[in-house]
């Protein structure tokens, strides 16, 4: 009977042990178990309706062209630099013209001298029917023949059609000084507005065709900046409404005000969004044509 507890007892204690080792080996199991976290939602754009919406786009200038040469020729000077403010009609550079002001003075001589002979003509004719006028009166008076006064109407006649030979030289001949004087023109290189030299694309001593890119000159004012927003915006945002301009790199802590100006009448079917325009207000030394920048919206509606 004594036997019989004994072993009882040690098979309680087994039990008891195996237990505790088994709570043991789960406790451990369940430390090594990694934690499972929630991920970090992305940051959401704020609803039109709750609030700002931010943007990004260009700043742009209205005035941005290249200038090209409206003639063929050879560069014989370069006036103006990249970083060289401009003024309308200033010049940037020249072709070689030395052929064409000299057709250009020879048509300038040629236009003087039919100019000289249609005058003489002219003074010629005056007289010449100051006689027809006396010779008409003296034949009627019975003084003068027919034959006279016909002669004398011829002579009228003649110089009145070498008039308008030489008016219509004197036209054709002025024409060509015209055209000449054009030419001429288009070998001075000049700038269409007032602005900054952003490139230069030639050398002197270049030669270069029509059409060819000589200078690429942009205006440094106004500044606008151009952006899309998505087209429920349609109907929320109005010309004359304010929106804040900041440099998207985050170099400057400036923010500057812009005035929208021109908002797309179409959506864009691919992207679904319209283009807007904004007018920077004031100076903004920070800012430059073909930087990107962030706009904001407050509270459209």
């Amino acid at each position: 009977m004594k036997r019989v507890i004994a072993l009882a007892i040690l098979m309680t204690i087994a039990l008891a042990l195996s237990a505790c080792s088994n709570s043991n080996e789960t406790s451990r199991v369940a430390a090594a178990a990694p934690v499972t976290r929630p991920a970090p939602s992305a940051p959401v754009a704020a609803n039109p309706d709750d609030g700002a919406f931010v943007a990004s786009g260009p700043i742009v200038v209205e005035n941005q062209v290249d200038v090209a040469a409206l003639r063929e020729g050879v560069i014989v000077s370069i006036l103006a630099e990249p970083n060289t403010q401009v003024r309308k009609g200033q010049l940037l550079a020249r072709l070689d013209d030395r052929q064409i002001s000299a057709d250009l003075d020879a048509a300038s001589a040629k236009t003087r001298s039919i100019q000289a002979n249609l005058k003489n003509w002219e003074a010629e004719t005056k007289v010449l029917e100051s006689d027809l006028t006396r010779a008409q009166k003296l034949w009627e008076a019975g003084v003068f023949t027919r034959e006279t006064l016909e002669h004398a109407q011829y002579k009228v006649e003649a110089d009145r059609f070498e008039i308008s030979r030489e008016t219509e030289l004197l036209t054709n001949a002025q024409a060509t000084e015209r055209s000449l004087e054009l030419e001429k023109e288009k070998t001075r290189i000049t700038a269409p507005f007032d602005g900054i030299v952003a490139r230069r694309y030639v050398r002197v001593g270049q030669k270069v065709a029509i059409s060819d890119r000589l200078f690429w000159v942009t205006a440094v004012s106004p500044l606008e900046v151009k952006f899309t927003l998505p087209e429920r915006f349609v109907g929320k945002l109005k010309n004359g409404q304010t929106v804040t301009v900041e440099l998207t790199d985050g170099s400057s802590a400036v923010h500057h005000t812009a005035t929208v100006r021109q908002i797309s009448p179409v959506v864009d079917p691919s992207s679904g969004t319209i283009e807007i325009v904004a007018r920077l207000q004031g100076p903004a030394p920070d800012l430059r044509p073909g930087m990107l920048a962030t706009i904001r919206l407050n509270n459209p509606k």
